[in-house]
């Protein structure tokens, strides 16, 4: 699932509109469990913030853009295997060839398999954060985009 809430200016040369925001949903394969108790890796949360940051630079920029830098990662809570994240990317800042973003992972629902019931699972609410970051990323000239 993705969702997107795009700002909006009325001067099409101002650039990318901050507080534009991209939201993805994912569900986290036991496949990824890397450590004891089914957690997954802190990669596995910027992996998906660079999914978000990607497809903020196709709204925004009409390019996929790269990212340069992240800032202030925060590891909050757990993410485990049989999660499911709502992965979201905010515009904060936009340069001539600059986006700074702003990103977080909430787990929106959890496994809680039991021998009685293995594919039990439950929404939390509310989402619990488990991880957030800044992050920079660059795309190129407006004159060299299509």
């Amino acid at each position: 699932m993705t969702d997107r809430t795009v700002a909006t200016t009325s001067d099409p040369t101002a650039g990318p509109a901050v507080g534009t925001r991209v939201v993805h949903r994912r569900y986290v394969p036991y496949s990824h469990a890397h450590y004891a108790g089914n957690l997954v890796d802190g990669a596995y949360s910027l992996g998906l913030f660079g999914d978000v940051a990607t497809e903020m630079c196709i709204v925004t920029d009409g390019d996929e853009g790269l990212f340069a830098s992240y800032s202030d990662v925060q590891f909050v809570a757990p993410v485990r295997a049989g999660d499911v994240l709502e992965v979201t990317a905010e515009l904060v800042r936009a340069g001539t060839r600059s986006r700074v973003m702003d990103f977080t992972v909430h787990v929106v629902a959890r496994g809680a398999a039991t021998d009685d019931a293995p594919g039990a699972a439950a929404l939390l609410d509310p989402p619990v954060l488990a991880t957030s970051a800044t992050g920079t990323v660059v795309v190129p000239p407006r004159s060299a985009r299509p």
